[in-house]
């Protein structure tokens, strides 16, 4: 992808590259040039709208006046969200028919991190050939606005709360929560205040965790990233569920009753079950290559088609819209449901296993244990150059490890897309052959160092 987009947006550590505010400026300039000149509209009273929503991090006050200060100044008007999940701005932008929207987080990285991801007017991510077409605007000069022609911006007050509706429209009117005792950890991230409320308000008795953000402690051990304090929280409560979102609380992870822990290979395959018995699943489900052969095992014996694409919810969603597909996500937690929403949703999602339990009366155990996962193991290899992915020795060491792999396991090796690691993802039904192939990899990466 060229210039500074990665697979989810921009992102850096705070006050480096593209995360510096003179650089966030600079994108907001571009970016607001280019959706100004695809609206056609020039003057204050009918200027184009952005709307920005961030997570918790300290660091998202200086980013969100950066955005500001370029937006306005090429008459872009401002609507301030606050704190609100990155599911609220796809929403909102959509639904206050603005001509895109921007939400400030690193997502499920420590709070030292930032980001920013821009929606279309359709509440849904960029593709690739706008991120291009802002990329290049930032290479050249920008026009700037006439001062009688500066954008205005203001804060809503009620943009927490109109997504809590939304969210709860998703949910089946004839269920209740009343009776389920629920843990939820909300990575003390942007979903501290709704994901809790929400499911309160739906009749839950909720045991909240991570609910406390003070600017710095984001991901910190806890929430998505970190859910075994949330699953051992759900057997000390005996809560029947345990809901973990990560910091801008597109990924889920849950914890069934007795602290299993399930990542979004599995809750895909409830969903797709569920789903399919009830005549609402269309299309194949699509994954990505990182998601386990067993919930792939799984989907072709029950009848259901399975696809991959690449790693990152937005290659998801635009496989999804190829094949017809209403379901799809990653094992990282991203569960993409466009019928009801336009982005990856860790509430919404949520929202969507708790009904299955209540209408079906299955615990979390039997919804979620659905199949046996194929041994498979991730490694992170931090601050490694990726162009070593295309020496001929790194090639030719990953063609010996497939071929003794033969068709019993899979090699994946990429740079992450939203940090600087190289990863290293090793399947095999022989947990011995596993093992080998891994070390095998990593050593010959590492020699790299």
């Amino acid at each position: 992808m060229a210039g500074i987009f990665g697979t989810d947006g921009v992102r850096a550590r705070i006050n480096t590259g593209p995360m510096r505010a003179e650089a966030v400026v600079r994108l907001a300039l571009a970016a607001g040039r280019w959706f100004a000149d695809q609206s056609g509209e020039q003057h204050t009273s009918t200027a184009p709208t952005v709307v920005i929503g961030k997570d918790t991090r300290l660091s998202g006050y200086m980013i969100e006046s950066a955005l500001v200060a370029g937006f306005t100044s090429i008459g872009i008007n401002c609507r301030l969200l606050g704190p609100v999940p990155t599911a609220a701005v796809s929403y909102l932008t959509h639904s206050m028919r603005a001509e895109f929207g921007v939400m400030i987080s690193a997502s499920h990285n420590p709070h030292h991190d930032n980001g920013i991801k821009l929606f279309g007017p359709d509440g849904m991510k960029l593709d690739d050939a706008i991120e291009e077409g802002i990329s290049s605007l930032m290479q050249g000069s920008i026009a700037l606005s006439d001062p009688s022609q500066l954008g205005r911006a203001r804060r809503m007050v009620n943009s927490a709360q109109r997504y809590m509706e939304f969210a709860k429209s998703t949910f089946d009117t004839a269920q209740s929560l009343t009776g389920l005792r629920v843990v939820i950890d909300c990575a003390h991230g942007a979903a501290y205040n709704t994901a809790p409320n929400t499911l309160h308000e739906l009749g839950a008795e909720i045991v909240s965790m991570g609910v406390a953000p003070d600017g710095l402690n984001i991901n910190e051990d806890c929430g998505a990233t970190a859910p075994d304090a949330m699953a051992q929280t759900v057997r000390e409560a005996s809560a029947q569920i345990g809901i973990g979102l990560d910091g801008d609380a597109d990924r889920l992870i849950l914890s069934d009753e007795t602290g299993g822990i399930f990542n979004g290979d599995y809750i895909l395959a409830a969903l797709a079950l569920d789903m399919q018995a009830n005549g609402l699943l269309h299309g194949p489900v699509v994954g990505t290559v990182m998601s386990n052969l067993g919930l792939e095992l799984l989907l072709a014996e029950k009848g259901i088609a399975f696809e991959r694409a690449a790693v990152g919810d937005r290659y998801v969603l635009e496989r999804m819209k190829t094949t017809g597909s209403n379901l799809g996500g990653e094992p990282s937690g991203h569960i993409l449901l466009p019928h009801l929403t336009r982005s990856g949703d860790g509430l919404i999602a949520a929202l969507q296993i708790l009904g299955v339990m209540c209408r079906t009366g299955k615990t979390a155990s039997e919804l979620l244990n659905q199949f046996v996962p194929v041994p498979q193991k991730l490694v992170n290899l931090p601050d490694i150059d990726k162009s070593v992915l295309k020496e001929a020795s790194i090639i030719q060491t990953v063609a010996a490890v497939e071929a003794e792999l033969g068709n019993n396991g899979r090699v994946i090796l990429r740079p992450s897309g939203t940090e600087p690691l190289i990863r290293v993802m090793v399947e095999a039904l022989d947990e011995p052959a596993l093992d080998k192939a891994m070390e095998k990899l990593v050593t010959a990466i590492e020699s790299y160092r």
